[in-house]
């Protein structure tokens, strides 16, 4: 049986004193969508960094493809086919989507001083590569700033893919869209998945996570409270665990059990 694209054994990070990771496992098998949940302070920001080589872990082990790394950059990361998609997308709203899609690793033709970009391919490739993960965008000379944010996430995703990535790490990519944008990102995360890609789903949303996600790496103050399948808990009781349930709990029952006097009284200055 080969080994999963990522693993992550032990994994802990500390910045002075502050302990951002403790202990942190997770397995990312090619063609899965692991879905990381956690409240702020979790530790989904770190875990990110240090998948990504923008951070080096300081304990455990993390492997690509069976072998141990650790990453000295986010370079280093990306030529490992590990790629990342941030919630606050890297583009150059005025130019074109063909552009952006090849921003910093422009197709060239002609040699020397008679080499110049390849327009004509680049569009050709963009429009191709968007279509391939279902986008239909015919204009690709149009302005990326004019796209809506589900279709700037897309294009993200598909440029990743083009580039050979095999691993593709998704911060919290529908947390500013609306309903109908945010369920486009999610069919097209799904295609990555279909083409074989693992993708490692950041979120703060249960139902989202809920709907595309094959296992969930719940995060509480930096530890995994829980890696379960889809098949193990529901949407309700994935929202609970997020949320911390037990403490929801509590506090319900200490509010109950004040009643609404002892409530309007706390209220009085």
């Amino acid at each position: 049986m080969s080994p999963p694209l990522l693993r992550l054994a032990g994994i802990g990070k500390t910045y002075g004193a502050i302990r951002a990771l403790e202990g942190v496992d997770l397995d990312l098998q090619a063609g899965e969508i692991v879905c990381v949940l956690g409240d702020n302070g979790a530790g989904k920001s770190t875990l990110i960094k240090i998948i990504s080589g923008l951070h080096q872990h300081d304990e455990g082990t993390l492997e690509v493809g069976g072998e141990p790394v650790r990453f000295a950059s986010p370079r280093q990361a990306i030529e490992l086919g590990i790629a990342t998609v941030y919630q606050d997308l890297a583009i150059a709203p005025l130019m074109p989507v063909w552009a952006n899609f090849f921003l910093g690793r422009e197709l060239r033709t002609g040699r020397g001083p008679f080499a110049a970009m390849d327009i004509g391919r680049m569009r050709e490739v963009t429009r191709g590569e968007l279509a391939a993960m279902g986008v239909e965008l015919a204009d690709v000379e149009r302005p990326i700033g004019g796209l809506s944010g589900g279709e700037r996430q897309c294009v993200a995703i598909a440029r990743a893919i083009h580039f050979g990535a095999k691993i593709l790490i998704l911060d919290e990519p529908t947390a500013a869209l609306g309903v109908k944008q945010a369920g486009v990102v999610l069919r097209y995360v799904a295609a990555a998945k279909a083409r074989g890609l693992g993708v490692i789903f950041i979120t703060h949303n249960p139902h989202h996570a809920h709907a595309l996600g094959d296992r969930f790496l719940l995060l509480e103050r930096g530890r995994a409270q829980a890696c379960v399948s889809r098949a193990a808990i529901d949407v309700d009781q994935l929202a609970s665990r997020m949320a911390g349930g037990g403490e929801l709990d509590q506090l319900a029952h200490e509010l109950a059990s004040r009643g609404p006097s002892a409530t309007s009284s706390a209220a009085e200055p």
